[in-house]
């Protein structure tokens, strides 16, 4: 009987009020209450009609949600709310003390606002990180009774992205209807497109394309230079005028040879992609 007895007031890990993130504490703490059918007492208070058997179930559940309210808190707030009577009367101080006066709520609304029109994704990030924060700011806004719609954070999230992901943002646009579309969704097919950009980078074959084409690219740059020395390629002794001084007026030096010079070969072989900052040689 002892063991049972034990088993049915067993609760699980409580989260502890220091005073700040009261928005999150508060969520928590009324999941906890509803899962244990006590979120009535501590919203209404305790029954003064009813049956007499009603009055103390409603005193009993009273009892266990203060209970559970002095266990969450530290004992700097335990201190302002151990003289008090009900649950009731203990949440809605903490309430007042923590989530502040409608003019302070409304200030928070609106700095959460402006971070959520801001917001932009860090080419440091990944969509996983990126998300993360834009939920964030979304659930912050919620608890303090500022919904922002699912459309609106399809749409913000798409179009804060980094460019690479751009393709994917189009082919997202103009096969869906984002109004439709729901995070879960949208994060999917940003991972899938992440993931693909990843395995391409990680092949060794474009790895190894990429080095030959900078390799190439440096030695017809370093031919180049060793060329410009003779008279077509002269830097700062010539008469001419332009970004390149020398005696010809012309951007792209001529050889002797007829030749095109290795420093326009250069040019050609070194292209990078916008998207995927892959070097392609041409």
């Amino acid at each position: 009987m002892a063991t049972s007895s034990s088993s049915e007031v067993s609760l699980p890990t409580l989260p502890i009020f220091k005073g700040e993130g009261y928005e999150r504490w508060s969520v928590k703490m009324k999941t906890l209450f509803r899962s244990l059918k006590l979120w009535k007492v501590v919203e209404d208070g305790v029954l003064t009609t009813g049956t007499e058997t009603q009055q103390e179930e409603s005193q009993q559940a009273d009892a266990r949600a203060m209970y559970i309210i002095q266990q969450s808190v530290d004992d700097a707030i335990f201190d302002r709310i151990q003289d008090l009577a009900t649950a009731k009367e203990a949440w809605e101080l903490i309430q007042k003390l923590y989530h502040g006066p409608s003019r302070v709520v409304s200030i928070r609304k609106q700095t959460l606002r402006q971070r959520f029109e801001v917001l932009q994704m860090k080419e440091s990030e990944d969509i996983q990180e990126y998300i993360k924060r834009v939920i964030t700011i979304v659930n912050q806004s919620k608890s303090l009774g500022y919904q922002i719609s699912n459309e609106d954070v399809v749409s913000k999230i798409l179009r804060s992205l980094t460019p690479r992901y751009d393709m994917c943002v189009t082919a997202i646009e103009e096969a869906r209807d984002i109004a439709e579309m729901s995070l879960e969704e949208l994060t999917g097919s940003l991972q899938a497109h992440e993931a693909r950009l990843s395995r391409f980078m990680d092949k060794p074959e474009e790895k190894a394309f990429n080095v030959k084409g900078e390799a190439s690219s440096s030695r017809e740059h370093d031919r180049g230079a060793a060329r410009g020395r003779g008279r077509d390629y002269s830097r700062g002794r010539g008469r001419g005028r332009g970004r390149f001084r020398g005696r010809g007026r012309g951007f792209v030096p001529r050889h002797p040879s007829g030749e095109d010079h290795g420093v326009q070969k250069s040019f050609k072989n070194n292209v990078q992609c916008y998207h995927c900052k892959m070097v392609w040689t041409y």
